[in-house]
C-alpha cells in the first residue's frame, strides 16, 4: 500500500464516497456508506451476485467492515455504460446482455418469505397512497390527461403487487451501474446498495421511462435477452410504477 495510487471515483452527489485504489498487485475500489442499511444491502447484494452471475460480471467482496461501514470491491473490466458513444447495433447488443444478466439475477433467488412478501405489498400500497395525494394537493397543476392516470396508479398498484411474485431486485438498474468493454464484449453490474426483495418489474422502471419510449428497438433487444415478454400484469405494473416515479411528489423507492 506504500505505492498505492488512490483517486476519487465518487458520483457527483453528497453521499457518494468511492475511491479507486491501484497497487502493484492490482486494482480495487473502496466504498463507504452513509448508513448501515446501505452497507448491509451492498454486502447481501454481493452475496446474491455470487450466486446469480459468473466471473467478472459483478465485483467480489474481499473485505468489509460494518463498523465504518465500508467495503473493498474488486474491479471489473469495462467502462460505465452511461455516456458511452455506442452505435445502434452496439446499443442493442448491450441491451440484450443487460436483459440476460437481469433475468439471471432475478431467477437466482431462493423463496421469499410470506412476511417479506407482505412487507413488499405494504410498501407498494404506501406508494400508491402517496400518489393519491397528488390529486388532493396538486390536481389543478396536472395536465388534462394526467388525473386519470394518477387515479389508476393509486387504485391498481396494490392489487398488482399482490398478484406479482417477488424476487431479489438490483434496485438501480440504470446505465450508470452497468459496465461495457467493447473489446471483449463484456457486460458487468455494480452498485448493490439499493438491492432488496421486491417486485422484479421495478428494475425496469428506468428503462421504461427513459430509454424505451423513443427506442422500441432497445426494448425488444432487452426482452430478447431477458428470455420472455412481460405478462400483461407485469406490463401494467411497469407502466403504473413508471408513472408514479414521474409524479410531482414522487421519490425513488
Amino acid at each position: 500500500m506504500d505505492t498505492a495510487v488512490v483517486t476519487d471515483a465518487s458520483w457527483p452527489r453528497g453521499d457518494s464516497r468511492v475511491w479507486r485504489v491501484r497497487t502493484d498487485h492490482g486494482e480495487a475500489f473502496v466504498k463507504a456508506y452513509p448508513s448501515t442499511e446501505k452497507y448491509e444491502r451492498e454486502v447481501k447484494g454481493c452475496e446474491h451476485a455470487a450466486r446469480a452471475l459468473v466471473g467478472t460480471e459483478a465485483p467480489h467482496l474481499p473485505a468489509s467492515d460494518p463498523q465504518r461501514p465500508a467495503v473493498v470491491l474488486s474491479a471489473l473490466p469495462g467502462r460505465v455504460v452511461r455516456g458511452l458513444p455506442l452505435d445502434q447495433a452496439e446499443e442493442q447488443r448491450v441491451h440484450r446482455l443487460a436483459g440476460d444478466l437481469l433475468r439471471r439475477w432475478h431467477d437466482a433467488d431462493g423463496p421469499i418469505s410470506d412476511r417479506e412478501h407482505q412487507r413488499i405489498t405494504e410498501s407498494v400500497t404506501a406508494q400508491a397512497d402517496d400518489v393519491a395525494m397528488i390529486l388532493e394537493h396538486l390536481g389543478d397543476q396536472l395536465a388534462p390527461a394526467e388525473p386519470d392516470l394518477v387515479r389508476e396508479v393509486a387504485h391498481d398498484l396494490p392489487d398488482l403487487a399482490r398478484a406479482l411474485p417477488p424476487a431479489y431486485r438490483h434496485g438501480d438498474y440504470s446505465p450508470r451501474n452497468r459496465l461495457w468493454d467493447d473489446a471483449s464484449e463484456h457486460h458487468g453490474l455494480i452498485d448493490f446498495e439499493e438491492s432488496a426483495p421486491g417486485l422484479p418489474v421495478k428494475d425496469l422502471v428506468w428503462l421504461c421511462g427513459a430509454a424505451w419510449p423513443t427506442r422500441p428497438d432497445l426494448r425488444d433487444a432487452f426482452l430478447t435477452g431477458y428470455g420472455r415478454l412481460l405478462s400483461s400484469t407485469e406490463q401494467r405494473a411497469l407502466v403504473l410504477l413508471t408513472a408514479r416515479l414521474g409524479s410531482p411528489t414522487s421519490a425513488p423507492a
